[in-house]
């Protein structure tokens, strides 16, 4: 395998605009450009197979996964999804006095624009989701929801489900199981 990390957007270690860059996240996923952009460098690279890129990661990685996925499935062939939020729009659902009405309707079509749920029509990549059932940073349902989604829509997917345990994996065996979980995946849908 050849391995690309990537920085996006919203990282650190390059200053405040690079921490915070205006459209990102719930706001327009403009971190997203990030992602595209090294999945079209590793197509670009002689030693790359380029209908055999995965993606994965954890969390905001996570998030990056499904979006990759959703949004970028003729380049990305596989990903391994571990406990990533799948849909913004949830948080202006209900009740709010934080927003303006016309704020608050106009940030919900931004929000749904930056999930990958809304993706879920070109999204045909095949992903492992990874979550602890007891996860207290990421909802668990936003797992449960997506393998929902995915079954509608006829994509290939897998589960491991980490009973008991939190966003962090606090038990090292199931750090173990998540790894070996993942590499096997990427090992089976990549070769």
């Amino acid at each position: 395998f050849v391995a690309l990390s990537v920085n996006y957007r919203l990282g650190i270690g390059y200053g405040f605009d690079f921490h915070r860059p205006p459209n990102a996240g719930a706001q327009g996923a403009a971190e997203y450009q990030d992602i595209v952009a090294a999945g079209e460098y590793l197509r670009s690279l002689p030693q790359v197979d380029p209908s055999r890129i995965g993606v994965w990661g954890g969390s905001y990685g996570g998030y990056m996964t499904a979006m990759a996925l959703a949004r970028n499935s003729d380049i990305f062939a596989a990903g391994v999804d571990i406990h990533g939020v799948h849909n913004y729009a949830d948080r202006y659902a209900g009740p709010s006095n934080r927003y303006e009405p016309t704020d608050r309707e106009q940030a919900a079509e931004v929000a749904w624009r930056s999930s990958p749920i809304a993706y879920m029509d070109t999204w045909r990549s095949p992903v492992l989701l990874i979550h602890g059932d007891d996860d207290r940073n990421v909802r668990f349902s936003e797992t449960v929801d997506l393998a929902r989604r995915l079954e509608l829509q006829g994509v290939p997917f897998e589960e491991l489900i980490i009973p008991d345990d939190t966003h962090h994996f606090l038990k090292h065996s199931n750090w173990l199981r998540v790894n070996a979980a993942t590499a096997e995946f990427l090992e089976r849908h990549l070769r």
